[in-house]
């Protein structure tokens, strides 16, 4: 791991230079030893990817102190035995929908592609026939939200299957000035939902009913917290229509929206052996 300072009050921590699952995990362990451990002066913990930072109040805890008392919990990175209790979450998708389809064509000039539209590309440069059955391979598995943040909400998500089958598309060449809310997006290897409208440059294949960001806590299932997920939530989308897309959306605006969710165990080392037959699993409990 390598350690370093961000100003007087923030500690990173990087856990792996390769974003991965393993890496994602050794970062829960050492947050949570953190947390655990209850080290005087602690104001906020933030995992990530492969990754993670604590703020700390230095006129609590010296940060040389603050240093020293995180070093001594690495060995709980290695200690961890990759098993989480979570949630599997289903999020409808309309794709190839006409808000974020006008959004692409008006940036088109900083696309890698400017004559075809951000499917067709993703598909393309995976190896996919076209759009349809890429859209069956991206709503075809699980997504694990391995962090949330850069905005309020936003969750990164990384693709339950193999590493040679995982999606991996570039973002754009130059980022957009503009991305509707709810976008369902994708850069490198990760996927997100755009919580907010806003800049942005990962492609574009569609945008979800289901707002996952209430600053007002107005929204049913957002009253308890104004920020929908978690690391450590497994999200398997759902793909509908414009029909089905206007009745969710109607469903959230007067409150009867319910996300179908499940609780489930995850373990790294049976995903490992078998991420087909884990995948399973998990849509069979999410199906009932």
């Amino acid at each position: 791991m390598r350690y370093s300072f961000g100003g007087d009050e923030h500690i990173f921590v990087e856990v792996d230079s390769e974003m991965s699952l393993e890496a994602f995990f050794k970062s829960l362990s050492m947050t949570n030893a953190v947390r655990e451990s209850r080290i005087r002066g602690v104001t906020e913990i933030c995992p990530a990817n492969a990754s993670f930072q604590i703020k700390f109040d230095p006129d609590v805890i010296a940060p040389d102190d603050m240093m020293r008392e995180i070093q001594a919990l690495e060995g709980a990175a290695d200690a961890g035995d990759g098993r989480l209790k979570t949630r599997i979450v289903e999020i409808p998708v309309f794709y190839g929908d006409p808000w974020t389809h006008e959004t692409l064509m008006r940036f088109r000039e900083r696309h890698q592609d400017p004559n075809g539209t951000d499917l067709d590309y993703a598909a393309r440069v995976n190896g996919y026939g076209g759009a349809q059955a890429f859209i069956a391979a991206h709503s075809g598995s699980p997504w694990f939200v391995s962090m949330v943040g850069f905005v309020a909400g936003l969750p990164f998500m990384y693709q339950m299957v193999e590493r040679a089958k995982q999606i991996e598309v570039p973002k754009y060449l130059r980022p957009r000035t503009d991305t509707p809310r709810l976008t369902v997006g994708h850069g490198g290897c990760f996927g997100c939902i755009y919580s907010v409208r806003g800049a942005g440059g990962y492609q574009m294949f569609g945008i979800t009913p289901m707002p996952i960001y209430d600053p007002r806590q107005e929204i049913s299932y957002l009253r308890d917290f104004m920020i929908f997920f978690k690391p450590g939530d497994i999200v398997k989308f759902k793909p509908v229509g414009r029909e089905e897309y206007d009745a969710d959306v109607e469903a959230v605006d007067t409150g009867r929206f319910t996300p179908l969710i499940r609780e489930v165990d995850f373990s790294l080392e049976a995903f490992q052996a078998d991420p087909a037959a884990t995948n399973d699993r998990l849509l069979k409990v999410l199906h009932g």
